[in-house]
């Protein structure tokens, strides 16, 4: 992981730094929180005399903030400290299904809309007071809702315009699903991180006996959409990659979509080698499951999915007998999203862990320093696989 120590944070703060969770990703921000007031402890006595640092040093960064509701099942956006001339990230999770709320007595759970919209609750609240409003979304709403193909919305687009109208500066999110949906806002800040280090580095800790070269090994994008996550996984890995194709029946229409005939396979040889499946989300599940199938009967050694997100939508149980049948031998997803509490407890899952990344963002940012080095994890990448290849503990 690339240290604080190793970048450059000679500009001073933007404003002294708050972090709202919005309801839903307490735990996720109490663990980026848990780093920053470690690091700024560390590098705080330096500045202590300067104007400019003041509040740079805190016991904790989150403000209070909530956002509660009426029994008709309306809310608003609460913040109960100042945040005048605060440099403010806001992170939420809008995939987080487990909270619920009451309506009229019955009991709602929380969609993605009701995330967003509390999302919106506490920019208002802000009021315009904060120095900069920065919006860390790690499954970006509405984001498989990125292009029009027929007379319909246009949601994720809208979403970006809304917040920035707003008054937010910056949006970061992870693995967007079309990174070109940044084309909504074109004059505000737009990044989306890929969590490429992070799946190696969970790999190599749990898996010992990979040897990772182009005759032991491929990376897989299980449809033509994923191809440029494949191709760098490949690529700084030094392995083949191939990929599946989805051939749709386009004269019918099953859930809103095409149903899918089959999965053609285009690349080298799969057979004897261990195989990285490597892909934005994880939905239902059937998609990867079906390429894993695919695959072994391509004679494929070991198969490892990773998935930025784990959404799970129809539960674990075909994750469970794929593992018992030898067709899956590990899961990877980031714990970016809710994880319930069944899934971190399956002998296949491998959590890779993002608190430390958005941190190491948070700060760089609050010093109006260069992330380019963060994003690009390359050479973090060649140093994990030295370490292993060396034996050493990674």
């Amino acid at each position: 992981m690339l240290r604080r120590e190793e970048r450059n944070l000679e500009n001073i703060p933007v404003g002294a730094l708050g972090l709202i969770p919005v309801k839903g990703i307490e735990d996720l921000g109490k663990q980026v929180n848990d780093y920053l007031v470690k690091w700024r402890h560390e590098s705080g006595p330096a500045h202590k005399d300067d104007v400019a640092f003041t509040g740079y040093e805190n016991d904790t960064f989150i403000i209070n903030a909530d956002v509660p509701r009426f029994g008709s099942g309306e809310a608003k956006g609460l913040i109960k400290e100042s945040v005048r001339g605060k440099d403010l990230y806001l992170m939420v999770d809008v995939c987080n299904y487990s909270l619920t709320y009451s309506v009229s007595g019955n009991t709602n759970h929380m969609s993605p809309d009701d995330h967003y919209q509390n999302l919106k609750r506490v920019i208002a609240a802000i009021g315009g007071k904060a120095r900069r409003i920065n919006v860390i979304m790690p499954f970006l709403y509405e984001s498989r809702q990125h292009k029009r193909t027929s007379r319909e919305s246009l949601d994720c687009s809208l979403a970006l315009q809304e917040l920035v109208s707003m008054g937010v500066d910056n949006i970061i999110t992870f693995d967007a699903h079309d990174p070109r949906v940044s084309n909504a806002i074109p004059l505000s800040g737009f990044e989306t991180v890929p969590p490429t280090y992070q799946f190696v580095k969970g790999l190599l800790r749990s898996v010992k006996d990979l040897k990772i070269d182009s005759e032991h090994m491929m990376a897989i994008s299980p449809d033509e959409g994923g191809t440029n996550r494949a191709i760098y996984l490949a690529n700084v890995l030094g392995l083949d990659m191939g990929m599946f194709y989805k051939r749709r029946d386009y004269t019918q229409i099953i859930d809103g979509r095409n149903p899918i005939v089959a999965h053609e396979f285009l690349g080298s040889s799969v057979e004897g080698k261990d195989v990285i499946i490597i892909d934005d989300m994880i939905s239902s599940g059937d998609s990867i499951i079906e390429v894993a199938t695919e695959l072994k009967n391509r004679k494929a050694n070991r198969i490892f999915a990773a998935a930025t997100f784990g959404l799970f939508t129809n539960g674990l149980e075909k994750f469970d007998k794929a593992y018992e049948d030898g067709i899956i031998s590990g899961i990877l997803t980031t714990n970016l999203i809710y994880q319930t509490p069944e899934l971190l407890s399956k002998p296949y899952y491998i959590n890779c862990d993002m608190s430390k990344y958005i941190a190491l963002i948070i700060d760089t940012l609050n010093h109006d320093g260069s992330i380019s080095s963060i994003l690009n994890p390359s050479e973090r990448i060649q140093h994990v696989l030295q370490k292993y290849r060396n034996g050493e503990e990674i």
